[in-house]
C-alpha cells in the first residue's frame, strides 16, 4: 500500500481473439435431423435425396434442382437452430450426379482466410482506437489497455458485414 491509501494500478494489456470456427458435431447433428425430416416428408417419398458430411464439406444430392433447393432449405433451417451461421457454408454450383440426380457441395469455412484477416485488420485500424491487431494463422488477436476500446472493436466488427461468422474468444 502506498501513502494515502491509494493502490498502485498496473497498466495491463487486455486482449481477445477473433476466430471463425464451426462446431462440426453440431453440423453432423443438423445433417441427421434434416435427413430424418426428409425421410418423413410426403413430398420426398420416392426421392433420391441425401445429405452427407465429408470432413468439412456438405454434399447434397437430389432428383432435380427444385428438390435440391428444398433439401438445402431443410438443412439450413436445422443449421440455424443449432447455432451455425449460414455464412459458414459456401455452396458451389449444382452439378449432374449419377442416376440422373444433381449434386451440390457446401464447403464449411474453418478459420479466417488471409484476405478477410487483412480486411479485419484494416477495419480495426480505421476505428482509430488505441488497440493493436495481429494476424496469427487463421485468427486475429486484438490487444489494448482499455477494455472499452476492445468492446468498441467487437461492436464495429459485428456491424461490418463480413462474409464469415466471427466469434470473439479468450477475452482477458
Amino acid at each position: 500500500m502506498e501513502k494515502h491509501g491509494r493502490r498502485k494500478r498496473m497498466s495491463k494489456e487486455n486482449s481477445f481473439d477473433i476466430v471463425s470456427k464451426v462446431d462440426l458435431t453440431e453440423v453432423t447433428n443438423s445433417v441427421n435431423q434434416a435427413l430424418k425430416e426428409i425421410e418423413n416428408r410426403y413430398d420426398f417419398k420416392g426421392s433420391k435425396s441425401d445429405i452427407t458430411l465429408e470432413k468439412e464439406e456438405l454434399v447434397i444430392v437430389s432428383d432435380d434442382e427444385f428438390k435440391l433447393e428444398q433439401v438445402k432449405d431443410v438443412l439450413n433451417g436445422k443449421l440455424i437452430k443449432r447455432g451455425i451461421s449460414l455464412k459458414s457454408v459456401s455452396y458451389g454450383k449444382v452439378e449432374p450426379a449419377s442416376g440422373g440426380t444433381v449434386r451440390q457441395r457446401g464447403k464449411i469455412a474453418q478459420g479466417i482466410d488471409a484476405d478477410n484477416a487483412k480486411k479485419i485488420n484494416k477495419l480495426i485500424k480505421d476505428t482509430k482506437l488505441k488497440v493493436k491487431s495481429q494476424i496469427q494463422d487463421d485468427q486475429v488477436r486484438v490487444s489494448g489497455k482499455s477494455r472499452d476500446d476492445l468492446q468498441q472493436v467487437m461492436s464495429a466488427l459485428k456491424a461490418a458485414d463480413f462474409p464469415l461468422d466471427l466469434q470473439f474468444i479468450n477475452f482477458r
